[in-house]
């Protein structure tokens, strides 16, 4: 095996964010930058040599050149195995699945999520550590070091393997299976939901579906699960074939890009029930017949009913959520009796509390759920809970949240994503929130008074580590509060998220539309913020 050792200089902008490093394809596309991120991730790594790693991703464009390429850096780099998906495709819960099932040492995520994808669109790539989940902090700090010295990369002279053939083939002294992408998963989600009641009523004639994959990686996930093991017909699954440029849409499950489905669902004879998934199925969306459920909602929802679901029939540890998102959950947690941890956003500050048995549920306002099962959120994970809450409940979608707020209050909730805008301009808005966090206590806004104003940080209860500057959270005295941060998940300009909450106890006033209700302080975040001065926007782009 000739291992060739290719002299490069660093390039300067290769710190992986909250999921990794994203760029524009034409960035990864130029000579030695997608080598040297994957080289300085393997220099990162100790004691790698002979153990097994895992590769797969969302099937966008430039996916199938990348695998070749990191099957062969590898090989160069000493790993003993790889496990491969078919095609070079796995969705990332997938791949946690992978992960922990087989006991491998690691693994290499291909994919930008939500974001946009074909040759002008975005590409990505990250690394998830043996517990199934993304690297921490100190291994992306790390991979960031390497990128900043490197001076040559590893490859071998040989063609990577075809990617089409399941089976084991071998790359100079390396193995390389393809694997069935879907299989493994397929076999946990049978452990964890009731698949023979959920087959009864997709079967029974009474209740409708409908799956949107969006041309993205859960097409063939869900063609597997929801149509040949649940007995789903094909026309329930639209837009379910995997396409480079993920059919020239945003693959990202909301209101806004899947308008589609919510078309569909919305109309007055729409389905049951209807889902989303997104770019590489970590996201979801839950509709009912002219019904939104709110990612919030979903995730207390879900907490609320576990114990009717076999997979957490013994119970939850505890319920995790990341800060922005809504305290629904919280209410849910201390009827309960348990735990209840605000991490900050990002799902790598869940796999402590997992690994550690503290939480067995965790979620995020940006339409990301999950559980203990991998290490990652999991967007038809949520969809089979629902299918099965469903199945057992036998009530429609609109009666299990409308019913769930009668009983635990409504949070009132928003996200106003502000995207693309200069960046500047959102750095600027966000550091003078931060220098007058601590000056804002007893200003009042009509009949709205501030409680409290700070930059949110989080000490781990595992391992002590901290992370400052998660998010500016303005509280009300009446419990209201609103959240202004910056999301790390795009790759042209900023995008400034706000978000916004109010808890309605009394289910006489539970029915009013949400921007509506939160109108009060909608107009309060852009005073206090000076939203328009800092971003030139009238409006959010995106309201959730």
């Amino acid at each position: 095996m000739n291992i060739v050792e290719t002299a490069t200089r660093p390039w300067p902008d290769q710190r992986p964010g909250t999921s990794g490093l994203r760029k524009k394809v034409q960035v990864f596309q130029q000579p030695n930058y997608l080598e040297n991120f994957v080289q300085s991730i393997f220099d990162s790594l100790d004691d790698h040599q002979g153990k097994t790693l895992v590769v797969g991703g969302d099937g966008r464009f430039y996916n199938r050149h990348a695998t070749g390429i990191i099957l062969r850096m590898a090989a160069a780099n000493g790993f003993g195995k790889v496990l491969v998906g078919q095609g070079g495709l796995l969705s990332t819960p997938a791949v946690s699945c992978v992960i922990r099932k087989h006991k491998t040492f690691g693994g290499i995520i291909l994919s930008a999520s939500h974001n946009p994808a074909g040759e002008d669109g975005d590409f990505g790539i990250k690394y998830n550590v043996g517990n199934g989940g993304p690297a921490p902090e100190s291994v992306t700090d790390s991979i960031y070091a390497n990128s900043r010295r490197i001076e040559r990369y590893r490859i071998v002279e040989l063609d990577a393997p075809d990617l089409d053939r399941i089976g084991e083939t071998m790359l100079g002294s390396m193995q390389v299976e393809i694997i069935d992408p879907v299989s493994d998963y397929t076999e946990l989600m049978q452990h964890l939901f009731d698949f023979d009641r959920i087959r009864s009523m997709l079967n029974s004639g009474l209740f409708t579906l409908r799956f949107d994959a969006m041309h993205a990686i859960t097409g063939p996930y869900a063609r597997e699960i929801l149509e040949h093991r649940l007995g789903a017909g094909a026309d329930d699954l639209i837009n379910a074939t995997p396409l480079e440029d993920f059919g020239g849409g945003h693959p990202d499950p909301n209101l806004v890009y899947a308008k589609q489905l919510v078309d569909i669902m919305f109309a007055a004879d729409g389905p049951s029930f209807g889902a989303a998934s997104d770019g590489d199925g970590d996201r979801n969306m839950i509709l009912g017949r002219r019904c939104f459920v709110t990612p919030s909602d979903s995730l207390a929802i879900l907490a609320a009913n576990a114990h009717l679901v076999p997979g957490y029939r013994q119970g939850l540890a505890g319920i995790a959520r990341s800060m922005p998102t809504s305290q629904a959950a919280d209410r849910v947690a201390e009827r309960l009796g348990i735990e209840l941890y605000e991490t900050p956003t990002g799902w790598k500050f869940f796999g402590n509390l997992l690994d550690a048995g503290k939480a067995t549920l965790c979620g995020e306002e940006s339409f990301g759920t999950g559980s203990d099962h991998v290490r990652e959120k999991d967007g038809l994970w949520a969809v089979l809970f629902w299918l099965n809450l469903l199945a057992i409940h036998k009530e429609p979608v609109a009666d299990i949240v409308t019913g769930h707020w009668r009983s635990y209050g409504r949070n009132y909730y928003s996200r106003h994503d502000y995207e693309g805008v200069n960046a500047d301009g959102a750095g600027e808005l966000m550091e003078i929130l931060r220098k007058q966090s601590g000056n804002l206590k007893g200003k009042r806004f009509g009949d709205y008074e501030i409680d409290f104003s700070d930059d949110f940080a989080y000490t781990d209860p595992i391992d002590d580590s901290v992370s400052e500057r998660q998010g500016i959270r303005i509280g009300f005295t009446d419990g209201s509060r609103m959240v202004f941060r910056l999301s790390g998940t795009g790759t042209e300009g900023a995008t400034l998220r706000v978000y916004l909450e109010r808890y309605e106890p009394d289910p006489a006033k539970q029915s009013a539309d949400a921007q509506d209700a939160l109108s009060d302080l909608i107009r309060i975040a852009g005073e206090v913020a000076a939203i328009r001065h800092h971003t030139g926007r009238e409006a959010p782009t995106v309201i959730t």
